[in-house]
């Protein structure tokens, strides 16, 4: 399922987990895991839907500064393959349904490395303004935090 990268199209992030995919992959599929993560801290993360199988939903929200919850992301699960991708869209919502404002389509994978999990994040945008403004609006500092908040809770033993 590896996808070639398109440098006008797509933003991609590596890095190694020091933890075994099993942790990694459980923190990706796991509520309460994934909201412990999944967004920049202070901002908190609700996770109101994951159905983990191709056309389900991954639904979160996200709070601010103490505030209240909003929309984060509306998206579906294109596929999953257990302790080594998982593949999603904000093209779509749950039950295939189109989405008004598609933005990326991402493919996660975990490959076992000596050090634990490499992982990376293949971000797939429908245009070059796209990516262009993905990249302005920090894709590297917002996907590169979630990805150290992601291995400082594996790495940890927390999972």
């Amino acid at each position: 399922m590896n996808r070639p990268i398109d440098p006008e199209r797509d933003l991609t992030l590596s890095r190694i987990i020091r933890a075994p995919r099993a942790a990694v992959w459980r923190a990706w599929t796991e509520p309460e895991r994934f909201a412990r993560w999944w967004i920049p801290k202070p901002a908190l993360c609700r996770v109101v839907e994951m159905d983990l199988r191709p056309g389900g939903a991954l639904v979160t929200e996200m709070s601010e500064n103490g505030g209240p919850f909003g929309p984060h992301l509306n998206a579906c699960y294109l596929a999953l393959v257990e302790n080594e991708q998982l593949v999603f869209t904000n093209a779509l919502t749950g039950g295939w349904r189109p989405a008004a404002q598609p933005f990326i389509t991402a493919t996660i994978t975990l490959r076992t490395h000596d050090e634990g999990t490499e992982y990376h994040a293949h971000v797939m945008h429908k245009s070059p303004d796209d990516r262009r403004l993905h990249d302005e609006l920090g894709f590297f500092d917002g996907w590169g935090t979630v990805a150290a908040q992601l291995a400082q809770l594996v790495e940890a033993g927390r999972d």
